[in-house]
């Protein structure tokens, strides 16, 4: 019989190339979106890649009673992939209180439920934020969490504390924290990708969207950081590849393989790319200029950050594999796959 998870978000960037990489893994899938940044059609993108249709209920993780129905009726639920959230780092200094609502109302009501309902492992979709502006590059999961620069970055510490504090109580589940470097890209099918609602708040669908024309140019905020070219420096990881590490953590805690009740990944290539670097391999690699100009500095951004992935490589048994070329070149298959769709 395959095991049963509910990936919450599922319809979004990172959970519906995750949905994917479940299913072809064997696993039955459940999605709960409540569709505010994102579009149930994205479903018929993941049947179309794997034949299975995963089933898909539109619901508000906030709605206590709407999720307890859910897990009444969804027997066996086995694990949890919880992506659902807000994430927009300006927005939530606009909206500070949607955010913790969100972010953390949303998460505490799954804990809650989980061992109601007998569930075994979780998953929890935490970020690279934390680490703030790193003492030493690449950071590692030992590194000193530093304070919050938004309220977005501020509900991933929380939540991971809300982790830490529920495993120290005894509940009876195990779960892994997964911090994500910047992830990119598209699946290479064109099915499914990036598709942000608005004026893109990431830099490649910016990139794209510029590249196409549909954006005037993209801002690149200051060339006069302490880096090679004076430009940002990030950890860019293909989605694809970062959603296949969910499916490693799953099988990690399922399979009773893990060592403690919270273990905590980053996830990423290990390498650092500048945005320079980023929109001038973009460009050798589809062949298209980028309209871009540099413009001041963004207050919050950290000059450079990128990860030490070696426990992830080591105890997950996962690495990213796929070049920045390829990445790049998928990201410009969906964007044209868009525009054939009139969509974008």
């Amino acid at each position: 019989m395959k095991r049963k998870i509910l990936v919450t978000g599922g319809t979004g960037f990172i959970g519906s190339h995750t949905v994917v990489e479940l299913q072809q893994s064997g696993y039955e899938v459940v999605i709960v979106d409540n569709l505010s940044n994102s579009n149930a059609d994205v479903v018929d993108g993941i049947e179309k890649i794997t034949g299975i249709r995963p089933k898909f209920v539109k619901l508000d993780c906030n709605d206590k009673e709407g999720l307890r129905a859910l897990f009444a009726q969804e027997k066996n639920i086995q694990g949890i992939i919880h992506f659902a959230a807000s994430k927009a780092v300006g927005e939530s200094v606009q909206k500070p209180m949607l955010y913790y609502r969100n972010n953390l109302v949303s998460l505490m009501n799954i804990m809650d439920l989980m061992p109601e309902f007998g569930v075994k492992g979780f998953v929890f979709s935490s970020s690279c934020t934390v680490y703030g502006e790193p003492d030493v590059n690449p950071v590692d999961e030992t590194a000193p969490v530093k304070p919050a620069l938004c309220p977005y970055g501020n509900t991933k510490q929380i939540a991971e504390e809300i982790i830490h504090d529920a495993s120290i109580s005894g509940v009876p589940y195990k779960s892994i924290i997964l911090r994500y470097f910047n992830p990119i890209g598209a699946h290479p099918s064109a099915e499914i990708g990036e598709l942000p609602n608005g004026v893109p708040q990431n830099l490649l669908p910016y990139v794209t969207q510029a590249a196409m024309g549909i954006r005037k140019e993209l801002s690149v905020f200051g060339d006069d950081y302490n880096t090679p070219d004076g430009s940002c420096i990030r950890d860019y990881i293909y989605v694809v590849d970062l959603a296949k590490a969910h499916v490693k953590a799953l099988d990690l805690m399922l399979d009773d393989k893990s060592k403690d009740n919270v273990e905590t990944f980053n996830l990423g290539t290990g390498r650092g790319v500048s945005v320079l670097e980023l929109i001038r391999t973009f460009e050798k690699v589809t062949g298209v200029p980028v309209p871009h100009k540099i413009v001041g500095r963004r207050e919050g951004d950290i000059e450079k950050v990128w990860g030490a992935v070696e426990k992830a490589n080591n105890v997950l048994g996962w690495k990213a594999q796929s070049t920045l070329e390829e990445t790049l070149e998928s990201a410009w298959k969906w964007q044209l796959k868009l525009r054939e769709k009139g969509l974008m």
